[in-house]
């Protein structure tokens, strides 16, 4: 992307960079970047054209080893192999879960500010973390529902980044204090009105968002109410609402390569 004044703009993954190098002890900022590549749509260097869901990398021999080439701008790809070459659009968690156990490294957007060599054991540990058990769905209901208080603003971020990608799976969620039959008081995320089938997708969502913010899953109950729901109302009053994107009506098109998170593209 260009800005007015010809100056070409920063992505995601070059701001989560620079600030990871900036401060390279803030563990918080190495989650962030993590979670920008996750996102990212990524153009993955191929040695030849895919076939269905196989894909075969061009494999670059460097000092540290095997490794593909990735970057998440199309033109940033074709200015580092300089000649007309195959590639594949996907995310950068069809990426990793792909490569995970493989030992390969992930060279990503060499040539670019955001240039970074992230070893086989960097790319298993991101695909683990996509991996991970989303938090409890729970169907208990609150003795009492108040305003959520004290929440990190690493969560809400993160919150905020995730269900921004859930375009039009749930008309919207709320961000509650609980306090339970049994005394213990907690935090409470409440989808409304979500789609038929979409709960397990958004409670990984909110999954990802925990572990990307550096908190524990243990820390956030999920639930699902339709609007219709007394709770709902109450939700209203005393919550913090996030919204979620609402769905762009457009042609189908073709699912490409790693497009379904529950089947990442394989090797080949």
């Amino acid at each position: 992307m260009t800005r007015a004044d010809g100056a070409v703009a920063a992505t995601p993954l070059d701001r989560a960079h620079a600030a990871m190098e900036a401060a390279p002890e803030d563990a918080r900022a190495r989650l962030t970047f993590y979670d920008r590549l996750a996102e990212a749509e990524l153009h993955l260097l191929l040695a030849a054209e895919a076939q269905g869901d196989a894909l075969s990398p061009a494999v670059w021999p460097l000092e540290t080893g095997p490794a593909v080439l990735a970057f998440d701008r199309e033109d940033r790809l074709a200015d580092f192999v300089e000649a007309p070459s195959p590639y594949a659009a996907l995310s950068g968690r069809a990426l990793a879960q792909m490569l995970a156990g493989q030992g390969l490294t992930l060279a990503l957007n060499l040539g670019a500010p955001s240039a970074i060599l992230l070893p086989g054991p960097a790319v298993d540990w991101l695909a683990g973390a996509l991996r991970a058990e989303p938090p409890q769905m729970t169907r208990d209901r609150p003795q009492g529902l108040t305003p959520p208080g004290e929440v990190p603003e690493m969560l809400l971020a993160a919150l905020d980044a995730k269900l921004a990608a859930a375009q039009g799976l749930a008309d919207g969620a709320y961000l509650a204090g609980a306090l339970w039959p049994d005394g213990t008081r907690g935090h409470l995320l409440v989808f409304v009105d979500a789609r038929p089938g979409a709960e397990p997708a958004l409670a990984r969502a909110v999954g990802e968002a925990l572990t990307f913010s550096g908190l524990d899953a243990a820390s956030l109950d999920v639930t699902f109410v339709a609007v219709s729901d007394p709770v709902a109302a109450r939700l209203a009053r005393v919550a913090v609402r996030i919204d979620l994107p609402r769905p762009v009506a457009s042609a189908p098109a073709p699912a490409a390569p790693g497009s379904d998170p529950d089947r990442p593209p394989r090797l080949r």
